[in-house]
């Protein structure tokens, strides 16, 4: 890479990613002490609800508005907005009066703010990062949020025991601080053109986000895949507790394991992303990495019954999550006009995340339900029972097979779909943006 032509962006890039540890930090340090305080599983569930409620339903204005405000003074605000919920937590947890219903509204205030930045974020980036130079930026993205995956539990709860909330909010002011100053001071980030859209009504503006991916059946195949495949993955995320804490050789020490695996593997895959070469068919790369995932970790987890293999399949299932994660952001940052990615990217956000938390209450529905009464229901000596066990966790693990054999059908079907198309990667370094049509 030429560090000279990246440095805006490694700089950028650099600092929001300790400012998003320190974040993280806080809000797991959050959950453990809302949990110490109710006991109440729901109750800390609840704050990932309110934090990504205002993301689904909002996203598609929150991307019309990034595409009328300059970029930068974009970030800096909602950077600002959060830092200041982040103190007026410290100051109710110093004067006691702290509650729960305090952290859902922050937290939905903090919600609204990722809403509004990450769209103008993403643009930024577009904005300053040479087009050459698209994947190896998406795997350095994937190398921090796997850093922080695996930091973020680790230094969150030895500062919360060390000290309680206290010092973990100051490390994030800290991180804040640093990154605010950053790009206040030291980077300038280049207008985008496209100002038509500040004359136009919100809702007007809106809809051309919508009324771009109805004209790209491209970009919209691979957003709905994406869909597809998040609900399958909230199945399993929903499920993944359920089994290891349970299971006979599971409990939480097998749980930490297989996240930090899982952590270990997007890390892997995240270098492999930035040091790879360019695929021949971006697309295809796409839909084998999903496939691979699919087709190995849901299965491993489902028949094994030891944490090695559990681990195994962690590995194999997130390894090449970040390289496909990078061929679908070149095709994005490559084929959206820059005056409308604000507006797409925001509808993206929309369509392909809503999916998550359906996903989520889906899978532990299935669980509570379905399987596990189903399992319990057997004769020990009979073949479900012999495939998945006999105890506690086994109707999860049951549940694991399902959600393999559908994410490999997702990803056959979609891959003969997304067959028809053909994107032209050389374009990405022209000044055009190219062309992609059906066979």
């Amino acid at each position: 890479m030429k560090t000279k032509q990246l440095k805006p962006y490694l700089l950028l890039w650099g600092t929001q990613s300790l400012s998003t540890l320190g974040s993280g930090m806080t809000s797991y340090a959050l959950v453990l002490w809302l949990y110490l305080r109710s006991g109440s599983a729901l109750g800390t569930a609840l704050l990932s609800v309110c934090s990504y409620a205002p993301y689904v339903v909002m996203s598609i204005f929150a991307g019309a508005l990034s595409d009328r405000w300059d970029k930068k003074r974009t970030m800096l605000a909602c950077d600002l907005a959060a830092a200041l919920s982040t103190v007026v937590v410290l100051v109710l947890i110093k004067t006691g009066g702290l509650s729960p219903w305090h952290l859902y509204v922050l937290n939905a205030l903090n919600g609204l703010m990722n809403t509004i930045q990450q769209p103008a974020s993403e643009v930024a980036a577009t904005l300053l990062i040479p087009k050459e130079y698209y994947q190896q930026t998406s795997g350095l993205r994937s190398l921090a949020q796997s850093m922080n995956s695996i930091l973020t539990p680790i230094l969150a709860t030895a500062l919360f025991t060390f000290a309680g909330m206290d010092l973990v909010i100051a490390f994030d002011l800290l991180t804040f601080a640093a990154a605010f100053l950053t790009l206040l001071l030291f980077i300038r980030i280049p207008p985008c053109g496209g100002g038509e859209q500040e004359r136009e009504k919100l809702l007007a503006s809106a809809r051309k986000g919508l009324s771009w991916l109805r004209k790209n059946a491209l970009i919209t195949q691979l957003i709905l895949f994406l869909a597809c495949i998040n609900l399958i993955a909230s199945v399993y995320n929903a499920a993944l507790p359920a089994m290891l804490l349970s299971k006979e050789n599971g409990g939480e020490t097998v749980l930490g394991l297989v996240n930090t695996c899982v952590g270990l593997a997007t890390l892997a895959g995240s270098l492999l992303a930035a040091l790879l070469p360019a695929p021949k068919n971006r697309v295809k790369a796409i839909c084998l990495s999903l496939l691979f995932s699919m087709s190995s970790e849901n299965f491993l987890l489902a028949f094994g019954k030891t944490p090695l293999v559990w681990c195994a399949g962690a590995v194999l299932g997130w390894l090449f999550i970040p390289v496909m994660n990078a061929n679908m952001d070149v095709i994005f940052r490559s084929t959206i006009p820059l005056q409308m990615q604000g507006r797409v990217y925001a509808c993206r956000n929309t369509l392909q995340f809503f999916t998550i938390p359906i996903g989520f209450l889906l899978g532990g529905a299935l669980v509570d339900s379905v399987f596990e009464p189903l399992l319990a229901a057997q004769s020990p000596a009979g073949m479900l029972c012999l495939l998945f066990g006999a105890q506690k966790g086994a109707g999860a693990a049951m549940l694991f097979f399902v959600i393999g054999i559908a994410g490999v059908l997702v990803c056959l079907i979609f891959g003969a779909r997304l067959r028809r198309y053909q994107w032209r990667d050389d374009s990405a370094r022209s000044s055009k943006f190219p062309d992609f049509s059906g066979k």
